[in-house]
């Protein structure tokens, strides 16, 4: 039976060393860039009959220097704090690894540069908004979710007021 220790036991087994180890990641902003694109494949279709996206995008000199920074930031600040045996590993972060990916349908003032107006709607389909990071071309380090909610209820307020003018 593996007991929890509680009181002195465990302030006495905490102070010998065990099998233990610790790691840290990190992301970095991607830079907009216009290399990057998504496009429909008219040859391949999902289950619906409809185009699949294919993405073309890649990271970059400045996403590849944060990379090598957040390391050795890491191997700096573990070092630091007194921890042994550092070492680094490096993982292949394909575009799109990352949990807050940003831009794939940028808002702006020019349809001919941007797929999204300042209400979230797409230029090219009135009755389509994109509330989602798409519209962001980058972030800082936080959490966006608070500004999707914002977005969202922007695009919602201008949809309805559109929809009681008969203009959606």
């Amino acid at each position: 039976v593996n007991t929890p220790l509680i009181g002195g036991d465990l302030k006495r087994a905490a102070q010998t060393p065990g099998p233990w180890s610790i790691s840290m990641m990190g992301f970095g902003e991607m830079l907009p860039s216009h290399r990057n694109k998504v496009t429909l494949d008219r040859n391949r279709k999902d289950k619906y009959g409809l185009p699949v996206l294919n993405f073309d995008a890649a990271h970059e000199e400045n996403e590849l220097a944060i990379g090598k920074a957040i390391v050795d930031d890491a191997l700096e600040m573990m070092s630091a704090a007194g921890y042994r045996d550092v070492r680094s590993f490096k993982v292949q972060a394909n575009v799109g690894a990352g949990i807050h990916e940003m831009g794939t349908a940028r808002m702006g003032r020019d349809p001919k540069t941007s797929v999204l107006n300042a209400h979230n709607q797409a230029w090219d389909a009135a009755n389509l908004f994109c509330t989602d990071g798409a519209c962001m071309a980058s972030s800082a380090n936080q959490n966006p979710s608070i500004t999707y909610m914002a977005l969202t209820a922007r695009a919602v307020d201008y949809a309805v007021d559109q929809m009681k003018r008969n203009a959606l």
